[in-house]
């Protein structure tokens, strides 16, 4: 079960490897009204849906409640109100079937999308994180075991691309747009900083954000035209380097020649064919989620969920909701 954000999701999952079915409902349509997501909003949703698109996922398995061996639920980090969701009903259906629960974090979820396509990916390996909310490279050195060696020190990727569509006039949620702009436009008309960071695997995208705000501002302030999908091909390509550059430093450092992508800005297709490219001529292996699977979803939940299980990592009653928390100092 996973509910940390606007999505309603719930999946089952064989193996860790194998998806019996997977139901997400999403709230994004509600949320474009705002601009962003509202917490009020997303949790109430939550407790609207929760029992139909779990009820759908079983039925799509051909299953029952008492058929599977656990319940698996994302409940950290995210949105409190959400998780509360997900992880109160998650423990009342593991109370009443008798079943083991399982506490899932979410980013650690967003790696495992991963292990859902051929071919099978195993640790150890390096991974780029990059989604609304999180930014981070990751040393994956078991399927259980996880150091971060930067995160971000401000905007995430996948916040930043929101941020910077709505000052272009696009709305929530912004990537997708930047990135179906960014095909027709000249990725070198407008100039974009590349912000620094103390520890040189970090990252900020505040600077870069504001200085798009800014540009747009400015040319309206003086009656200029901006050409929107040049300035999306600007800054999609920056936000592309800045991840890349660090990532494939990162992975040069540590001697990785396996690397993998995860998190929803891993739909990217500038970013993913940027990897690529740089990838190949250092001749590393990468890894991608399907598209279908980048985003939230319940399946990624329940294949790290089963090699949690695996390395005995079981909650009781009092498990609880935290709405921040380092996928490498796990505690529940």
């Amino acid at each position: 079960i996973e509910s940390s954000c606007d999505e309603t999701a719930a999946a089952v999952i064989r193996d860790g490897r194998e998806i019996i079915s997977s139901v997400v409902a999403t709230q994004i349509e509600e949320h474009k009204l705002y601009g962003g997501v509202v917490p009020e909003i997303a949790s109430r949703r939550h407790c609207e849906s929760i029992v139909a698109v779990v009820d759908e996922a079983l039925q799509k398995a051909g299953m029952k409640a008492q058929d599977v061996d656990a319940i698996a639920v994302s409940y950290a980090p995210g949105l409190i109100g959400a998780l509360l969701v997900g992880v109160n009903f998650a423990k009342g259906l593991a109370l009443s079937l008798d079943k083991p629960l399982i506490p899932v974090h979410h980013i650690r979820g967003h790696i495992a999308a991963n292990y859902l396509a051929p071919p099978e990916l195993e640790p150890p390996y390096l991974c780029l994180v990059a989604s609304g909310s999180h930014s981070h490279i990751v040393k994956v050195n078991d399927w259980t075991e996880f150091e971060t060696i930067g995160q971000t020190v401000d905007d995430a990727a996948g916040e930043a691309f929101d941020k910077a569509a709505r000052a272009m006039g696009y709305p929530y949620p912004g990537g997708v747009h930047i990135d179906k702009a960014a095909q027709t436009g000249d990725r070198k008309k407008y100039q974009l900083p590349h912000p620094h960071t103390a520890n040189p695997y970090d990252f900020s995208f505040s600077g870069l954000k504001t200085a798009v705000i800014n540009l747009i501002h400015n040319a309206r302030q003086k009656g200029e035209e901006i050409d929107v999908n040049s300035l999306a091909a600007c800054f999609q390509y920056t936000v592309a380097d800045i991840l890349t550059q660090k990532f494939i430093a990162a992975a040069k450092e540590g001697g990785y020649k396996t690397l993998a992508l995860a998190g929803g800005v891993a739909a990217n297709s500038g970013l993913r064919s940027m990897l690529q490219q740089r990838a190949d001529y250092n001749r590393m292996k990468v890894y991608y989620p399907p598209l279908a699977l980048c985003g939230d979803n319940a399946a990624m939940i329940g294949c790290q969920a089963y090699y949690e299980y695996k390395a005995g990592h079981i909650a009781g009653s009092d498990l609880n909701a935290v709405a921040t928390m380092r996928l490498d100092r796990v505690t529940w």
